[in-house]
């Protein structure tokens, strides 16, 4: 590990500290002055003390000068060795926020920024983790990162999937590395239920604990109801719901593999569901067709706008999904309208359902907003930390 001493510096242009100084972690390319300290040569990855345009230390962060969001920092202590003793600090800090909220260890255990921690995401699923290395800079320490995993937590198993897209964007390999005992499926505990998460071929790390919170508030609305959970993955929607009280559930998703793990879930818990397979919009038309209707609509897809440019036709596609469901929802039916996509706003995706259910000719009233859960903190600095909204509807 290089030594403070021994790191490269890069000095920021005038003025272009303001950001930093108010918590912000990242540094861009063009913020850079590479007159006077140049970009070209610096190893993707590498260590480097930044300063500001006069000299001033901001701290030590991790380079790609092949980005535009070409550094983040780790911290602002230009003294700071950044090893496996400094990363198990951090993740102690995370972890106590964790086992002071939740009653099992079934967390988001880092979230990158928010936690310190810039390019790392750890998920928790009891004594195994799973483990996302999104920039180069966290792949260059990824040695000391497991070293400090294993330090604090102890696990049986860690699993890296490093296969996000995200790493692409860095120049980085697509790769998945086991490290000790990683079953293929994990337990979960939310609730009062108990899942079985495929973090070896499931989704991102294998499930979405951002939405613990917002399936809590499931209680309120669905005891004696009719659910279709739309987006169901492996279930978590559905199966809560049934355990809380849902007179049926019907999970839709494109995928045969999630719809069986839902299906396998559903049985864990005593329950059963119908497993719906096809692509969202058009079931929920084959549904309308078929004159179904329920109380309770849950509309969670995958993030729909993952570029700026992408908003409009990102838009639209949450309207039509929307408006489809309110199609199939009774009257008073309760709408759980859902959106992980950063750049659509809360105030955007309010004004999309409002539209959609006058068109539907339909009075929406707003119950409750709805976050990702406080194992997802957001960075006040960060905006790009707070992305999902969950709006809990009555259209009367």
């Amino acid at each position: 590990m290089a030594t403070q001493d021994s790191l490269p510096v890069l000095r920021l242009k005038a003025h272009e500290e303001r950001r930093l100084r108010q918590g912000h972690l990242w540094i861009y390319s063009n913020e850079i002055d590479v007159a006077q300290t140049p970009l070209k040569g610096v190893t993707p990855g590498s260590l480097c003390r930044f300063e500001e345009a006069r000299g001033k230390p901001l701290g030590i962060g991790y380079v790609n000068p092949s980005t535009l969001l070409c550094a983040r920092l780790l911290t602002g202590k230009g003294d700071a060795t950044i090893d496996a003793d400094w990363l198990a600090r951090r993740i102690e800090s995370a972890l106590a926020l964790r086992t002071r909220i939740y009653p099992t260890p079934h967390y988001r255990l880092v979230y990158g920024e928010s936690d310190g921690l810039p390019g790392l995401v750890v998920d928790r699923y009891g004594e195994v983790l799973v483990a996302q290395l999104t920039t180069a800079g966290m792949e260059n320490l990824k040695a000391a990162v497991i070293e400090a995993l294993q330090s604090v937590i102890k696990p049986r198993g860690i699993l890296l999937r490093n296969d996000t897209s995200a790493r692409e964007v860095e120049g980085l390999p697509l790769y998945e590395e086991p490290i000790g005992d990683v079953p293929e499926l994990a337990e979960v505990i939310e609730g009062e239920c108990t899942f079985a998460a495929p973090i070896l071929r499931g989704q991102k790390t294998g499930w979405f604990f951002d939405q613990h919170d917002n399936r809590d508030r499931l209680a309120r609305y669905v005891k004696g109801a009719r659910v279709l959970d739309v987006f169901s993955y492996v279930g978590a929607w559905g199966v809560r719901a049934m355990k809380l009280g849902a007179a049926s559930v019907g999970c839709v998703d494109s995928s045969e593999p999630a719809l069986e793990a839902a299906h396998e879930n559903a049985e864990r818990n005593g329950f059963e569901i119908e497993a719906i397979q096809g692509q969202a919009l058009e079931v929920m038309k084959a549904l309308r067709a078929d004159g179904r209707q329920y109380e309770v609509v849950v509309v969670d897809p995958p993030a729909l706008i993952k570029k700026r440019k992408d908003f409009e036709a990102g838009l639209e596609h949450y309207a039509t999904l929307n408006r489809a469901a309110m199609n199939l929802l009774t009257p008073d039916g309760i709408l759980i309208a859902c959106s992980c996509s950063h750049h659509m706003e809360e105030e955007s995706l309010q004004r999309v359902l409002l539209r959609e259910a006058r068109r539907n000719g339909r009075r929406l009233q707003l119950l409750e907003r709805g976050a990702q859960g406080p194992d997802h903190p957001v960075h006040p600095a960060i905006p790009e930390t707070r992305y999902l909204k969950a709006f809990f509807c009555r259209l009367a």
